[in-house]
């Protein structure tokens, strides 16, 4: 059976997929009252998701996995068990320590649906990658915060219903890959018996050698600053919406419903930034939103406590808009950079190292958020200004 859009299925597919992304962040009140936990706790929760994510990428590109088996057949067997791995959080998890290790188990199922939807993108179109990956990466973008809205919709029900949905989501993201299937513009997954201990065409060295093509390392450093603000500044959300005046000039939206605003903002920066790639490319494209995001954390951080609140909402959209945009045009760059045999493990050791530099942000910013309050966020504007950097000053030694 052949779905008649494949990237919109895959789209919709990563969306409920990641809906277990943050799906404890969604919970984060509840539980801090529950387990008598601090948000510095709450951060261990997000990175243990991290470094789940980080283990399984690292076993997809360097144990050559994303290459040897089909990316729908990875993407639906993850699915499955991270939606397992979700629900024994919601219903079986009793404090921090078994938390923990249920997110962390959800993490490694997630590094099987995000890096493989990009791989199945690039197999079924990969004549428009970057604006058939900002199409994922927005719902990517709306899976994180699809939780967050299950809370505002669901407010009178218990946490672990909240979070279970999300689990019932990712069964249906795994349905919708069984029927579509890989797509025919990459070569046929590699058999074990034609690796051999020193071939090059496939294993760690050669996902490494990616590394040495300027074009592809030049998007890996705009992706890397970009990423050490992403996940630290989507983690902070809701924790920035209660640090401000937000809170109490939107009483309707609450906390969770200000938060899904937020981070849902990004799908549209993502389609928006999708159609500007097609006229414009995709480096000038994540060069220009690397460039905003950064713009809005150094305003919010100066001018956070004097801001009125709807200039507030304001600068948090057009931030939440824009810190996601770069992401699937710098991953474009990156999968055209590199051999088609090695767009996964590319793609899954770039996502690896990218997601290593999350958990440094976001447990930095936990706990400095603790001490100084939403002026934490001065930690997040490293990010665009070495991303900005690395990538401009690479691109210009591979044009020299």
């Amino acid at each position: 059976m052949r779905l008649s859009n494949p990237v919109i299925v895959i789209a919709l597919a990563q969306l409920l997929g990641t809906s277990l992304w943050f799906s404890a962040n969604s919970a984060a009140d509840d539980l801090a009252l529950n387990w008598q936990i601090s948000v510095t706790d709450i951060g261990w929760l997000t990175n243990a998701v991290q470094g789940g994510f980080i283990l399984g990428t690292l076993a997809l590109a360097l144990g050559g996995i994303a290459d040897r088996f089909r990316a729908s057949q990875i993407f639906i067997v993850s699915t499955l068990a991270g939606a397992v791995f979700n629900a024994g959080f919601a219903w079986l998890a009793d404090g921090l320590s078994s938390a923990v290790i249920f997110r962390f188990l959800v993490g490694v199922c997630l590094a099987g649906i995000y890096p493989m939807g990009m791989k199945l993108i690039v197999s079924w179109a990969p004549e428009r990658a970057g604006a058939a990956l900002a199409q994922l990466v927005a719902m990517l973008t709306l899976g994180t915060a699809l939780p967050h809205g299950l809370r505002e919709a669901g407010a009178d029900l218990p946490w672990q219903w909240i979070i279970s949905a999300s689990s019932a989501l990712a069964l249906v993201a795994a349905i919708l890959i069984h029927y579509l299937g890989d797509g025919p513009h990459l070569p046929p997954p590699l058999r074990q018996s034609a690796v051999l201990p020193g071939d090059r065409s496939s294993g760690p060295p050669a996902v490494f050698q990616a590394f040495r093509i300027p074009r592809f390392r030049a998007a890996a450093w705009g992706y890397f600053g970009h990423m050490w603000e992403l996940y630290a500044f989507w983690a902070m959300v809701p924790l920035l919406v209660s640090g401000t005046a937000l809170f109490e000039q939107f009483p309707a939206l609450g906390i969770p419903g200000l938060s899904f605003c937020i981070i849902a903002a990004g799908a549209l920066g993502c389609v928006i930034g999708g159609r500007y790639s097609r006229k414009y490319g995709s480096g000038p494209v994540a060069v220009a939103a690397l460039a905003t995001s950064g713009s809005c954390a150094l305003v919010f951080a100066l001018l956070w406590s004097t801001l009125p609140a709807p200039a507030l909402a304001l600068l948090l959209l057009i931030w939440g808009a824009t810190v996601i945009a770069d992401s699937p045009q710098f991953s474009a760059l990156s999968a055209t950079a590199c051999p088609r045999h090695l767009v996964g493990a590319a793609l899954a050791i770039q996502n690896s190292i990218g997601f290593a530099i999350t958990v440094i942000s976001i447990t930095g910013a936990s706990v400095l958020f603790e001490r100084i309050g939403p002026s934490a966020v001065w930690l997040l504007l490293p990010g665009p200004i070495v991303g900005l950097l690395g990538f401009s000053l690479t691109m210009r030694r591979a044009a020299g």
